[in-house]
């Protein structure tokens, strides 16, 4: 995943499914890109002002899913698992053409998305690309929800721990280095509810297309999906897939050690926010085996107020 140069897809892939919280069939189309154009959406359900790029400034709701919004009101939803897969694949530079406001939802987790892209052909580009490497620690705290960055060689590594009251969640922790370890238990894992939030999640308008199929259902003491879980760690190991999926609206392939407690899309936007708008210093570093385009001195920012 860190290696010199960027990469784009040399044939499409399409993908088809069903959106999980709009309850829509909707079908995308995975093409190629040219260097430095990142990831981009484009909703040809729409005649004009469609294009919607993948870019952290562009969140406009992270109510359990990242949603993404031009500046003319053209969105794509549940972006995370997919973003995650291109990440984990190894893949920079996509236009992405959707006919429907959500992206599917497969199985729930990145698992088929992934499973496509490491078939594919994969065009090395001749730009090479953009590296984010901190130099001191940055922290964010919302209530009892924390992350943070800190320093941690050219490896991007994520301890992640959550905690429900809830027995069969219960406290999970997981760390998992990006560029070291397997992480086909991170891919595979897939999102889940409690049981007894269905209904008021529905009621919110949302979850319309979610099943057993493609989310992990946990009542007071079982999962409630026949075959259970596929890890351990399913749950926290899925919060793992969306920070990677939402890192990657940096535009960066980020380099360091996260901590995140308690976290979710929500809190990892915000932090991003508050990481990309400090101090920049432009450098050119070389490194053992790859180079940092960009590397950034962060310095500590003003406060900033958090509305839930």
């Amino acid at each position: 995943m860190n290696s010199i140069y960027q990469t784009t897809l040399i044939k499409p892939v399409i993908f088809k499914g069903i959106g999980l919280h709009s309850g829509k069939n909707s079908e995308l189309k995975v093409l190629p890109s040219s260097a430095n154009t990142g990831i981009t959406f484009k909703r040809v359900d729409l005649e004009n002002r469609n294009i919607i790029h993948a870019n952290y400034q562009n969140v406009s709701s992270a109510k359990l899913c990242t949603t993404l919004e031009n500046k003319f009101g053209a969105k794509v939803s549940t972006v995370e698992h997919l973003i995650a897969a291109l990440y984990i694949a190894g893949i920079d530079n996509v236009l992405i053409e959707i006919n429907s406001e959500e992206v599917p939802i497969m199985d729930g987790s990145a698992k088929e998305f992934l499973k496509i892209f490491k078939k594919s052909n994969i065009q090395i580009l001749n730009e090479k690309r953009n590296f984010l490497k901190v130099l001191d620690k940055v922290e964010l705290t919302d209530g009892d929800r924390s992350i943070s960055l800190e320093p941690n060689g050219e490896t991007l590594e994520i301890e992640f721990q959550l905690e429900y009251e809830n027995k069969v969640i219960g406290k999970q922790k997981n760390i998992i280095n990006l560029n070291k370890h397997n992480i086909s238990d991170i891919s595979d894992s897939r999102t889940f509810c409690l049981f007894k939030d269905i209904e008021k999640i529905k009621k919110a308008g949302l979850a319309k297309g979610g099943s057993l199929d493609n989310a992990i259902v946990v009542d007071d003491h079982k999962v409630l999906n026949e075959n259970g879980l596929r890890n351990d760690k399913e749950f926290v190991n899925h919060k793992i897939l969306d920070l990677v999926g939402d890192f990657m609206l940096s535009g960066f392939r980020i380099l360091g050690k996260v901590k995140c407690y308690q976290g979710g899309h929500q809190l990892t936007n915000m932090f991003l926010r508050k990481l990309l708008n400090t101090h920049v210093k432009d450098v050119n570093q070389k490194l053992e085996k790859f180079q940092i385009s960009r590397k950034y001195n962060l310095e500590e920012s003003p406060k900033i107020a958090i509305n839930a």
